[in-house]
């Protein structure tokens, strides 16, 4: 089990950058397949991008716009995201899954809390 934190949520205007972070505690983060999710208000939540030890992967709607990272010594997870648009509101959530890559969100066992991402346009 890992536990996780998300940070880096805020109010940027369309067109702007916001970057996420994820810290993570526990054992054995480095054997974690990491992803992002998100949910809009009265919408269900969606994947975003997910990143093993070798490969990442994106949903198509923000590939070229967003990037995932991670740092297996820092045991983080980074999202950064540019050229930001209003439908990109939402919560967004970290995940962990200790299995391989997935875009089912049921999958992930370990999940943060979430941080609020809103574009205005």
């Amino acid at each position: 089990q890992v536990q996780l934190v998300e940070s880096g949520g805020g109010l940027v205007q369309a067109g702007g950058s916001l970057r996420l972070s994820c810290a993570a505690s526990g054992r054995a983060f480095s054997t974690y397949d990491m992803a992002w999710f998100r949910q809009a208000p009265g919408k269900e939540r969606q994947f975003v991008a997910a990143i093993n030890w070798i490969n990442t992967y994106y949903a198509d709607d923000v590939k070229g716009r967003f990037t995932i990272s991670r740092d297996n010594a820092k045991m983080t997870v980074a999202l950064q995201m540019n050229s930001l648009k209003p439908e990109d509101t939402a919560v967004y959530y970290c995940a962990a899954r200790a299995g391989p890559y997935t875009t089912y969100d049921r999958a992930y066992d370990n999940w943060g809390q979430g941080t609020q991402v809103t574009v205005s346009s």
